[in-house]
């Protein structure tokens, strides 16, 4: 029996603030995430080949999604609050639930994610509203 893989129609993003869901994102159309390596090398004298080695620097990632009711203005008030110490205790988390056709569901939980430029595109006349996240944090989590 051929094994199906998963596509972007069976994930499920929430952005949770403070432990609150604010919005589940339906409407995206791009979500990525990247575990931020970077490689060493270095050769020593008297041996043949080099020795390699790792740093791990996070994780950083993007979304695009369109823009369905307000919840983007509250999320957008909460990151600029926060990056303003207007309420600096808040933490934003990103949580991704991957529907596999097997059944399995891990939920990849990305905690105290920090932003960068949040754009607010409307292209044309006939184009929706779409918002653009960049992201970093430190660690990932897999549920």
């Amino acid at each position: 029996m051929a094994s199906q893989r998963i596509k972007g129609q069976e994930v499920e993003l929430q952005l949770v603030i403070d432990g609150t869901v604010q919005d589940t994102v339906t409407a995206f159309s791009s979500f990525e995430i990247s575990a931020e390596l970077e490689k060493l090398e270095e050769s020593y004298l008297g041996e043949k080949t080099p020795r390699f080695d790792e740093i791990f620097n996070g994780i950083s990632g993007s979304l695009d999604f369109h823009s369905e009711n307000k919840s983007v203005f509250n999320i957008m008030q909460s990151i600029i609050d926060r990056a303003k110490r207007r309420t600096p205790g808040t933490q934003i988390n990103l949580k991704a639930t991957l529907n596999y056709p097997n059944g399995d569901r891990p939920r990849v939980l990305l905690q105290d994610v920090y932003f960068g430029a949040i754009p607010l595109n409307f292209g044309s006349r006939s184009d929706y509203g779409s918002v653009s996240l960049d992201f970093s944090c430190s660690d990932i989590k897999v549920l």
